[in-house]
């Protein structure tokens, strides 16, 4: 064979071990590369999970302080009221720890009725208590003290069933506890520390969001003779454009929610009162990206709750053969349970002119008009 020929072999040789030296290179920079998808493959699901449970252990300890400094403002919240020398602890300690337990809704004939009389009574039990407690009967004061304990009740409710939730993922490694409970924690921290500050605006009594409907009652009854149709719910009637107008809402300055449902019916069946139109004002949880403040108009009863008040308003409507219209002031649900924003407070004006073209558009002269205004009255009379 030639000189040139076996030039051109070593040639060759040198590339061949050339290329298969880069390809050793190759597989040696990839190698960690390779090996971190391996263990993510391993193990990656492993490592995350552990993350999320120290995370939500801090989420927890979080959830835990809220609770606990409720707890401790309740008391002191308590003890001024309370006789000389008194400590409200153990028995604050055991209303915290109330439940209920709601009715069987396997036949679902009379399930309204049975909700209304466990709701009555949790109430009832919980009013007569804190009465009790404080050495008071008047209405406002049991009425502030009832929400400000219940405000610290669902609290200790919350971190209970987190905590429940979290540890039984933490036993049992099971991811979908996790992940879920890591989903919700930033909502749930958030509505925890809107409860917590909306002890503050019951202790105050400063309104609230949920509000927003009372208020706009409570502006048209200014000046009007007030009366109690139901417990805890006041009335006051009055002359607009050629139609009788009847404003219900909540009694105030406390924080009550009043029976609605109960004085609807009472006003259409028992006072024999004919209405052509019944319109309801109430806030309404705002989607993101929406205005808190904005109004919205729509029909149906808006009122929330279990929905016992909800069905007997619908009943009497339904039986009578009344439109039911529906104006809600947007918000969020932590602008509900905390200090009334001026947002929601100036939209008062707007749902007072909305109702005012309702009743001009749908009904006429000589009509009578019911007009609600649903919510919590703490701090509006």
């Amino acid at each position: 064979m030639s000189k040139p020929c076996y030039q051109v072999l070593g040639l060759m040789r040198n590339l061949d071990a050339l290329q298969l030296g880069q390809q050793d290179n190759i597989l040696i920079s990839y190698l960690p590369l390779l090996l971190i998808i391996l263990f993510s493959l391993l193990y990656g699901q492993r490592l995350q999970l552990q993350i999320w449970i120290v995370q939500l252990g801090n989420s927890i300890n979080r959830l835990k302080v809220i609770r606990d400094v409720a707890r401790r403002d309740v008391i002191e919240f308590l003890k001024p009221m309370m006789p000389q020398g008194a400590d409200p602890t153990e028995k604050v300690d055991r209303m915290l720890e109330y439940f209920t337990i709601f009715p069987v809704d396997l036949d679902p004939y009379g399930l309204v009725r049975k909700l209304e009389h466990v709701a009555l009574t949790q109430d009832e039990r919980l009013r007569k208590e804190t009465a009790e407690l404080i050495g008071r009967d008047d209405n406002v004061t049991v009425s502030q003290a009832v929400n400000v304990v219940s405000a610290a009740m669902l609290l200790n409710l919350i971190y209970k069933v987190v905590r429940h939730y979290y540890i039984l993922g933490k036993k049992t490694s099971a991811y979908v506890y996790i992940v879920t409970l890591q989903a919700l924690m930033p909502q749930i921290l958030q509505e925890a520390e809107a409860l917590y500050n909306a002890m503050d605006a019951f202790k105050q009594m400063q309104p609230i969001g949920d509000g927003i409907g009372p208020m706009v009652a409570g502006r048209l009854m200014l000046g009007l003779e007030r009366k109690r149709v139901e417990k805890d719910t006041v009335m006051c009637e009055m002359e607009f454009k050629g139609r009788k107008l009847y404003v219900l809402k909540a009694e105030g300055p406390g924080g009550n929610t009043g029976y609605i449902g109960n004085a609807v019916t009472k006003l259409v069946k028992e006072m024999k009162i004919k209405f052509s139109t019944i319109i309801m004002v109430d806030a309404a949880l705002k989607l993101e990206g929406e205005n808190t403040g904005d109004l919205a108009e729509g029909v149906g009863a808006a009122i929330g709750g279990l929905g016992v008040d909800r069905y007997k308003i619908e009943e009497v409507a339904t039986a009578h053969g009344i439109p039911t219209y529906a104006i809600v002031i947007k918000q969020s649900i932590m602008d509900a349970i905390t200090v009334m924003k001026r947002e929601i407070a100036e939209a008062a004006e707007k749902a007072i002119n909305a109702v005012q073209r309702i009743i001009l558009e749908k009904s006429k002269e000589g009509d009578n008009v019911l007009l609600i205004g649903v919510g919590n009255t703490i701090g509006i009379i």
